[in-house]
């Protein structure tokens, strides 16, 4: 159960792009994410209606969610279609929305698709993925921890990814908007200000935050603002 006003669930933080940067997938692919495929196919990363072009339409459990899908698919090969199946199937029989963003996936949520796994090969990765029964790949593991959930067992920090842990989120700081692990800076500032053509040093410097830290952070989501013509 969440509360109906707790605001991981119903405030929108990010635009399509702006998720799209921070979990370093392509701008399409999270808007196919966010989109349902058919009555039998609901979307995977959840978005709330906001008037208005290119608002904030992804609160923060979508993030969460997105980066989830992210990691099976990237580390275990899942497709995407057997990823909202799934999910469809924990729904039903745990009343359980926002499967990803809950760590009653990687438990009540295995059991459920134990039975199923045994007719389905790419099931089984799943419940490989999610189980506490198996030995998780160090990619995984490293990937999942990057997860802090609440007492409610709902999704409420997260690391974004990058190859070093740089950034984190939290809805509760910031407004949702990324900050780097040390010092505490704005990732959108850091990238304005290099996007200016300021050195890393002097990004560094004026925001309090590591210089391998600042290149990281240009690294791994930085993209280039395209020239008006």
């Amino acid at each position: 159960m969440r509360a109906p006003n707790d605001s991981r669930f119903v405030v929108p933080l990010y635009t399509v792009a702006d998720a799209a940067r921070y979990l370093r997938v392509p701008r399409r692919t999270l808007g196919y994410w966010a989109t349902a495929q058919g009555p039998d196919r609901p979307p995977i990363v959840t978005t709330l209606k906001n008037d208005g072009r290119n608002q904030p339409v992804i609160p923060f459990v979508g993030l969460a969610e997105g980066f989830v899908a992210q990691t099976f698919r990237r580390v275990h090969g899942l497709s995407m279609q057997y990823i909202r199946t799934a999910l469809t199937r924990i729904q039903m029989n745990l009343g359980l929305e926002y499967a990803l963003a809950s760590s009653k996936l990687y438990s009540d949520g295995a059991q459920i698709l134990y039975d199923y796994a045994k007719e389905d090969e790419e099931a089984m990765l799943l419940v490989e993925v999610v189980s506490d029964n198996v030995v998780l790949t160090e990619v995984i593991r490293d990937y999942l921890k990057r997860i802090g959930y609440g007492n409610d067992g709902w999704a409420e920090r997260l690391i974004l990814p990058s190859e070093r842990e740089v950034a984190q989120v939290s809805p509760h700081r910031a407004y949702g908007q990324p900050l780097t692990i040390r010092g505490g800076a704005r990732v959108i500032d850091l990238l304005d200000r290099f996007e200016g053509g300021e050195r890393p040093e002097e990004i560094a410097e004026d925001f309090g935050v590591p210089k391998d830290d600042v290149l990281e952070v240009v690294r791994a989501f930085y993209q280039a603002t395209p020239q008006a013509a």
